[in-house]
C-alpha cells in the first residue's frame, strides 16, 4: 500500500503499538486475525490522509526548468505550504475556544482517533453524549474557522481601501461641472 519497505516496517510497527493500546476492544465478534487487519488497515490509511511535504533542495527549487527555461519556482506567489500551516495556526487557536467538553471529546476522536465507546469510558458518559459533543464540538470550530476567515478578508479589504487611498490622489478641490467631475463649471 506504501510501496517504501522503510514506512512500510515503520506502519507495522505502529500497527503492533495500536494493537497492544486497543486489544481490551476486541469483542471477538468476529475472528482475531480479521480485527487485527481491519486495526493494521487503518493505521495505513490514517498515514497516508495525514498531509507530507515533500522535500525540495533549495538550489533544485530555482534552477531554470528544463523545458521553458524559466525558473521552476514562482518566486512571490503564496506560499501554499505556508498557507497549509497558518490554517493549523487557526485551527490550534479555534481548538482552544471550545468549551471544555467539546475540546476534550474532539481531541480524543478526531486527533488522538478514539472511538465513541473509548472516549465514553474515559470520560465516564453515554456514547450518545460522546457523539452529541463531537458533533457540537465541530459546528463550534466551523462558526470559530468561519469568523476567522471573515476576519481576514475584512483586514484585506481595509488594507486595499486604504493602499488605494495613498495611491489615488485626491480630487483637487474647485468648482465641479454637470458630471461631477472637476473642471471648469458650466455656466
Amino acid at each position: 500500500m506504501v510501496s517504501n519497505t522503510a514506512e512500510a516496517e515503520d506502519l507495522t510497527q505502529e500497527a503492533f503499538l495500536q494493537l497492544f493500546r486497543k486489544i481490551q476492544t476486541f469483542r471477538g465478534e468476529s475472528a482475531f486475525s480479521t480485527w487485527l487487519h481491519r486495526l493494521a488497515v487503518n493505521v495505513v490509511l490514517m498515514r497516508l490522509r495525514k498531509k507530507t511535504l515533500p522535500e525540495t533542495s533549495l538550489e533544485e527549487a530555482t534552477e531554470p526548468d528544463e523545458e521553458s527555461g524559466g525558473p521552476r519556482k514562482d518566486i512571490g506567489a503564496p506560499d501554499q505550504l505556508l498557507t497549509g500551516s497558518i490554517d493549523r495556526v487557526n485551527l490550534d487557536r479555534a481548538i482552544g475556544q471550545l468549551p471544555p467538553g467539546y475540546k476534550t471529546v474532539f481531541v480524543l476522536h478526531d486527533v488522538q482517533g478514539y472511538e465513541h465507546n473509548e472516549i465514553a469510558e474515559i470520560m465516564k458518559c453515554s456514547i450518545g453524549n460522546s457523539k452529541s459533543q463531537l458533533h457540537k464540538a465541530r459546528m463550534r470550530l466551523r462558526e470559530l474557522l468561519h469568523e476567522a476567515e471573515r476576519a481576514k478578508a475584512r483586514e484585506k479589504r481595509e488594507a486595499a481601501k486604504q493602499e488605494q487611498e495613498l495611491t489615488e490622489p485626491g480630487s483637487p478641490p474647485g468648482p465641479k461641472n454637470q458630471s461631477g467631475r472637476p473642471g471648469d463649471s458650466d455656466g
